[in-house]
C-alpha cells in the first residue's frame, strides 16, 4: 500500500498470503492512491526493538507511512498505535497522519521513528488479536525497563515473571538464573530475582497468549499503566505533572495521581500560548472553578499536549471520525487539528463483524516453539485464551454471547505463535481459524505489596482453586483478588476536592481541645534526640509494630472480658448459658496475651539497650518469642472455634428479648465500644492474620543466614496453618456480622439476615425518576439489591424504596438512550430501574458485582424470597437540626457514624472484600499530627481500623477522644510548596480539611501509607463465579 518497496514482506517469507485487511481502513475500503514523487527511507523501531526501513512518497500524509508499518506486520487493529518521532527542538511528538511525512520529519536519515502504543483501552479484552496483545506486553515490557511504569516490588516481580513465562516458558530455576542473568527488564534487577522465580513457578502450564493476557490483566490496574507524564504548574505554582487517559485528564503529583478530570465533565479544552485551559462543565456539588488553569513549559509543549487530548477524547468518546470543519473564507481562527482515523468503536465493529483473517506470528524473544515443537506438529498449534471469569458486555450482544461461552467452560482458540528468523514480528495465516474472541476477560491477580507467598499460589487466573492458608477465597465471591499496585485499591480517582455531602457548605472541623491542648506538643528537638537513642533497623519496627498493635488487641479483648462483662452483671438481661459462652472462652485469651504482650515489651526494652540483660547478647530479635508464643497459642485454638456460636447465640438472644436487645444497643453508645459489639468479637481472628502478615514481613526482610530467620520461618509456619484451619469460619462469620449490622441500618425490612444470603456491596449511586436524578442507597447480595434513601429517623437509618430479584435479570448501557454519563438499566422479571454513578470507575465497579451477583443467583435457580416488611418503619420525629450531615473532618464527643452514613454523605461505595482487607490492615502507633495553618506537631497515639482513624493521647486510654473516617479522603505527599521540611511525613485532605502526620521511620511510614490507602479507595476486582457452598448459620 504505503510501502513502495519491491521487497517481499515479513509474511509472505515465511508463506503468508498478502492480508489487504489494514488497520485504517473501513471493511470493504480500497487503500488510498499512493502520491507519486521522490521516495524518501524512513527508519522505524519497532516494539520489538528491531528497525525496519520503509520507502513513501515525499508528499504522501503521515497515514501512508503509518498503514504501511500495519500491512508489513498483518496488524489489524493499528488504530491503537502510533508513530513517535523527536521534532527539531528534541521534543517527542506524534506523527500527524493528514500531514506530509516530509514537512514534519525534516532529516528523516538521521531520525528514527518509534512504532508505539499511543492508545490504551481500559480493558485489554476489547484487544481481540493475539497479535495486538503480544505488541501490547511488549509495550509493558519496554516501559518498565525505561521506568515509564512504576510500581512496588511484587507487582513488578509478578509482571517480570509473566514476561519470563512466555519467552521461556515453564519453570527451571537453572534456565531462570541464565535468562534474568542475560536479560535485564528493570534496573537493579537483582534484588527482586529471587522473587520472580517464586511468582514463574506459579504459571506452569501457561502459554505465551494466556503469559500476554495476564500481564495485561496486572497491568492495566496499575496507576501508571499507559500514562505519559507533561511537566507543568499550577495556578499558584506548584510543580505538577498532566496526563491524559481513556478516562479523560489526570494529575499527578510525582508519580501519585491526585486528581482526575473525566471527559463527561470537560466541557471544553483549549490553549493560549504556555497556558492549558480546562473548561468544567457546570456542577453544584463540586468547589472546582469553571476553568482550570496550568502552565507548561512552552507554547509547543502545551500545543502538544492539547493534541494528544483531542485525540484521546476522539478516539475513546466519538462513534466515528470527526469530520474536517470547513476552510473559513478570509481568516482562520485557532488551530485546524482534527483526529484522523478510526474511533475504537469502528475498531471494535470492523474486527467483530470479521473482516480480517488470523494469522501467525512470531515472537521475537520467545523460545518456547523449539522446546515444544518436538512433540507438537506446526499445524495442530493451538493457543488457548485464558478462561472468562467475570464481565460485563458493554453495549453488544455479540460480547455477551462471547462471555456466555466463556463461562460455560468453552475453550476460545487463537493461533499460537510460529517461529523464524526475521528480526520483526512475522506473520502467516493459520491453517485452522481459531474462534472469534469477544470480550473475554480473566481473573486480576494483582498482588499487595506484603502478600504472602501462599496467598500468590491462590491466584491462578485459569481455574478455580480450594482455598488455602491466607488467602481470602471463603466466600463463593471472593475467589479471587486483586491489590492496588500501591499497596490497595486504586481504580477509584483519588481527587483534590472529590464529592461531598449534599451540603456543599462544611463548617471547620470538630476538634477535641484535649487533642490541641499545648502541653501535648512534643518539640522537635525532643524528637530528635529521642531518635539517636534507639535502634534503626528495619527488624525492630517490625517488632516494635507486634506490640504497638498487641497493645490496642488487648484493649479490644477487654471491651469484652472487663467492660462488657462488668455491664452485664449489672443488668439481668442474659441468660446465664450465653454469658459463660462468651466470657469463659473471653478470659483466657486476654490472660494468655497479656503475658504475649509483656514478653514482647521485655525484648523490646533489651533491643533498645533499657536494661543491662543487654550484655548477655541475643536480644536483637523476635523470631524466638513468636514462635513460643504462637505455639502456645495452639492450645487456645478451641476457644477460638467457639466464636461462630458465640456470635450466633448472642444474635439469637437479641433477637428473641427486648431488653437484651436494648441493653447491647445502650452499650454500643458508650465511647469505650469505639466499634460494633460484634467487631469486638471477631477481633481474636483477626489479630491470627496480623501474626501472619507481620511474620512474613520479617521472613522476608531477613536473609536465610539471620540468627532469627529459622524461628520467625517457623512461626510463619505455625501461624499459616492456624490461619489455614480457622479462615473459612472467619469469612462466615464476618458475613453473618456485616448482614446484622445492615439490618440494623434499614427500615422496612424483616428477614435479610437468612441462610445463604451474602453481601457483597453497598454504596450511594443515582436513580433516575420522573423527578430527575435522585440520591439512593443501593444495597447489593448474592440474590437481590435492595435501594433506599436516608430516613429522618432518630437512629439515622435508611428507608426501603424497593428490591430487585437477580435472578432473570440483565444488564443494559443506557448513556445514549437517557443521555446521562455512566449509566445503566437493570432489567428485572418484574420490575426496571435506571442508575447513575458519579464516575466510570465507580460504576464499573457496580456492573462487575451486579453481573457477578446475577450469575449467582442464576445457579442458585431459586428466587429471592420476599424481603419488605409488613411492620411499619420507625417514625420518631425528627427537628431540622437532629438532621445534620456527616462532618468532613475530625469527629469527637460523639460515636463515629455507621459506614453506609458515610458512604451515603461523600458519595462512595464498599464491598466485602473491601470490608476483609479492611480487617487485615489494621495499625497502631504513635503518630505526630499538624494542621494545616499550624506550627507544632502534637503527639497522638492512633490505631487504624474499620476505615477510620482513632485519636488518643496515649496507649493507655480507655476510649478515643476523637476520630477522623477516610472514606473519599485523598492520601498524598505533601508538596515543596507547603513548607514540610520533614522526613516521612503524609498528607490526607477532604475539600478544606487537610491534616499533615509524621511517622517515626521509614518503615512505619511505608505500613501507614498502605493501610491507609486501602481505606482512601476501594478497589475494581474481576473474581471468579465459580459458586461455592452458601454460609450457614
Amino acid at each position: 500500500m504505503g510501502e513502495t518497496e519491491q521487497r517481499p514482506t515479513a509474511g509472505s517469507r515465511l508463506g503468508a498470503q498478502e492480508n489487504a485487511g489494514i488497520s485504517t481502513l473501513e471493511h470493504g475500503q480500497k487503500p488510498p492512491l499512493t502520491p507519486p514523487g521522490k521516495l524518501i527511507s524512513i527508519k522505524i523501531q519497532m516494539l520489538d526493538d528491531t528497525q525496519e526501513t520503509f520507502e513513501v512518497p515525499q508528499r504522501a500524509p503521515g497515514k501512508v507511512l503509518h498503514d504501511a508499518v500495519c500491512n508489513h506486520l498483518n496488524l489489524v487493529e493499528g488504530d491503537y498505535f502510533g508513530l513517535e518521532f523527536p521534532d527539531h527542538k528534541k521534543m517527542m511528538v506524534w506523527l500527524d497522519l493528514l500531514k506530509p511525512v516530509m514537512k514534519q520529519i525534516r532529516r528523516p536519515k538521521h531520525i528514527v521513528v518509534k512504532f508505539v502504543v499511543k492508545f490504551f483501552p481500559p480493558d485489554h479484552a476489547q484487544l481481540q488479536e493475539e497479535l495486538t496483545r503480544y505488541l501490547f506486553a511488549l509495550q509493558v515490557k519496554q516501559d518498565l525497563a525505561q521506568g515509564r511504569l512504576t510500581c512496588n516490588d511484587t507487582s513488578t516481580a509478578l509482571l517480570i515473571s509473566h514476561i519470563v513465562q512466555s519467552e521461556i516458558g515453564d519453570f527451571d530455576e537453572t534456565i531462570d538464573r541464565e535468562h534474568l542473568a542475560k536479560n535485564k527488564y528493570i534496573p537493579q534487577q537483582e534484588a527482586l530475582e529471587d522473587k520472580i522465580m517464586e511468582f514463574h513457578r506459579n504459571h506452569m502450564g501457561q502459554t505465551p497468549a494466556e503469559s500476554d493476557f495476564q500481564l495485561l490483566e496486572i497491568a492495566r490496574r496499575l496507576e501508571m499503566y499507559g500514562i505519559r507524564l507533561h511537566p507543568a504548574k499550577d495556578r499558584e505554582g506548584t510543580k505538577i505533572n498532566l496526563a491524559v487517559a481513556n478516562t479523560g485528564i489526570l494529575v499527578f503529583q510525582g508519580h501519585t495521581k491526585i486528581n482526575a478530570f473525566n471527559w463527561a465533565k470537560v466541557r471544553k479544552l483549549s490553549f493560549k500560548r504556555k497556558r492549558f485551559l480546562i473548561k468544567l462543565r457546570p456542577d453544584v456539588n463540586s468547589s472546582f472553578q469553571d476553568t482550570l488553569e496550568f502552565l507548561m513549559a512552552s507554547r509547543d509543549f502545551c500545543k502538544s499536549f492539547w493534541k494528544i487530548c483531542v485525540e484521546h477524547h476522539a478516539f475513546f468518546r466519538l462513534f466515528e471520525e470527526p469530520k474536517p470543519k470547513p476552510k473559513p473564507v478570509l481568516f482562520s481562527r485557532g488551530s485546524s487539528f482534527r483526529f484522523s482515523g478510526r474511533t475504537q468503536k469502528q475498531v471494535l465493529d470492523y474486527v467483530k463483524e470479521g473482516g480480517h483473517k488470523k494469522v501467525q506470528f512470531e515472537r521475537k524473544h520467545s523460545k518456547i516453539r523449539s522446546i515444544r515443537s518436538l512433540t507438537v506438529q506446526p499445524s495442530e498449534q493451538h493457543t488457548e485464551v485464558p478462561k472468562q471469569s467475570s464481565s460485563f458486555a458493554y453495549g453488544d450482544d455479540n460480547d455477551a454471547a462471547a462471555v456466555q461461552s466463556c463461562q460455560q467452560g468453552k475453550e476460545l482458540k487463537a493461533s499460537v505463535e510460529d517461529t523464524g528468523q526475521h528480526k520483526s514480528p512475522s506473520l502467516k495465516k493459520s491453517p485452522k481459524e481459531g474462534r472469534k474472541v469477544d470480550g473475554a476477560v480473566v481473573s486480576a491477580v494483582e498482588e499487595e505489596e506484603e502478600a504472602a507467598t501462599d496467598r500468590m499460589q491462590q491466584n491462578r487466573p485459569q481455574s478455580q482453586q480450594p482455598s488455602t492458608a491466607g488467602s481470602l477465597t471463603g466466600s463463593p465471591h471472593l475467589s479471587e483478588l486483586s491489590i492496588n499496585s500501591q499497596g490497595g485499591p486504586s481504580v477509584a480517582n483519588m481527587s483534590l476536592s472529590p464529592n461531598l455531602s449534599p451540603d456543599a457548605k462544611q463548617s471547620s472541623p470538630l476538634i477535641s481541645p484535649l487533642l490541641n491542648d499545648p502541653s501535648c506538643i512534643r518539640t522537635e528537638e525532643e524528637e530528635e534526640v529521642k531518635k539517636k537513642r534507639f535502634p534503626t533497623e528495619k527488624a525492630y519496627f517490625i517488632a516494635k509494630e507486634v506490640a504497638t498493635t498487641e497493645r490496642t488487641y488487648l484493649k479490644d479483648l477487654e471491651v469484652i472480658t472487663s467492660w462488657f462483662q462488668s455491664a452485664v452483671s449489672k443488668e439481668d438481661c442474659m441468660p446465664e448459658t450465653l454469658k459463660n459462652l462468651i466470657f469463659s472462652n473471653f478470659e483466657p485469651l486476654h490472660k494468655f496475651h497479656t503475658g504475649f504482650l509483656k514478653e514482647i515489651e521485655q525484648r523490646l526494652a533489651l533491643w533498645e539497650g533499657r536494661s543491662n540483660a543487654h550484655i548477655k547478647g541475643g536480644h536483637q530479635r523476635i523470631g524466638d518469642v513468636m514462635l513460643k508464643n504462637i505455639q502456645n497459642m495452639k492450645q487456645l485454638t478451641i476457644h477460638l472455634w467457639k466464636h461462630d456460636e458465640i456470635l450466633t447465640e448472642l444474635e439469637n438472644g437479641i433477637k428473641n428479648s427486648r431488653k437484651l436487645e436494648t441493653f447491647c444497643r445502650d452499650f454500643e453508645l458508650q465511647k469505650v465500644c469505639y466499634l460494633p459489639l460484634n467487631t469486638f468479637l471477631l477481633r481474636p481472628l483477626h489479630r491470627l492474620m496480623h501474626y501472619k502478615q507481620i511474620m512474613e514481613r520479617l521472613c522476608k526482610h531477613y536473609p536465610p543466614n539471620h540468627t532469627d530467620f529459622r524461628d520467625s520461618r517457623a512461626a510463619l509456619a505455625e501461624i499459616t496453618e492456624m490461619v489455614a484451619q480457622l479462615h473459612g469460619n472467619m469469612i462466615k462469620m464476618e458475613n453473618f456480622q456485616k448482614l446484622h449490622e445492615l439490618k440494623k441500618d434499614l427500615i422496612g425490612i424483616d428477614n435479610l439476615v437468612i441462610p445463604g444470603r451474602e453481601f457483597i456491596r453497598l454504596g450511594s449511586l443515582s436513580k433516575l425518576s420522573g423527578k430527575g436524578l435522585q440520591q439512593r442507597m443501593f444495597f447489593l447480595f448474592n440474590d437481590i439489591l435492595l435501594y433506599t434513601s436516608r430516613g429522618l429517623t432518630a437512629s439515622n437509618q435508611f428507608k426501603v424504596h424497593g428490591h430487585l430479584p437477580l435472578y432473570g435479570m440483565t444488564i443494559e448501557d443506557s448513556e445514549e438512550e437517557w443521555g446521562v454519563p455512566h449509566c445503566l438499566t437493570l432489567r428485572g422479571q418484574q420490575q426496571s430501574i435506571i442508575i447513575a454513578a458519579s464516575t466510570r470507575a465507580e460504576m464499573d465497579k457496580w456492573i462487575e458485582d451486579i453481573q457477578m451477583a446475577i450469575d449467582l443467583a442464576e445457579k442458585s435457580s431459586d428466587p429471592a424470597p420476599e424481603l419488605l416488611a409488613s411492620s411499619p418503619p420507625d417514625n420518631n420525629p425528627l427537628s431540622v437540626s437532629d438532621c445534620t450531615s456527616l462532618p468532613a473532618g475530625l469527629i469527637s464527643d460523639q460515636r463515629p457514624v455507621s459506614i453506609s452514613c458515610i458512604c451515603w454523605y461523600r458519595m462512595q461505595s464498599l464491598s466485602f472484600y473491601d470490608i476483609l482487607q479492611s480487617d487485615e490492615n489494621q495499625l497502631s502507633g504513635n503518630l505526630l499530627r499538624k494542621f494545616k495553618n499550624s506550627n507544632g506537631w502534637q503527639k497522638l497515639w492512633v490505631v487504624f481500623t474499620n476505615f477510620c482513624m482513632f485519636f488518643y493521647k496515649s496507649h493507655q486510654d480507655n476510649h478515643p477522644l476523637a476520630s477522623l473516617p477516610l472514606l473519599g479522603y485523598s492520601l498524598t505527599i505533601p508538596s515543596e510548596s507547603e513548607n514540610i521540611h520533614k522526613d516521612y511525613v503524609f498528607k490526607l485532605h477532604f475539600k478544606s480539611h487537610v491534616y499533615y502526620f509524621r511517622a517515626e521511620s521509614e518503615y512505619t511510614f511505608e505500613r501507614w501509607m498502605e493501610v491507609i490507602r486501602s481505606a482512601t479507595s476501594s478497589a475494581l476486582r474481576t473474581r471468579a463465579l465459580s459458586h461455592r457452598e452458601p454460609h450457614t448459620y
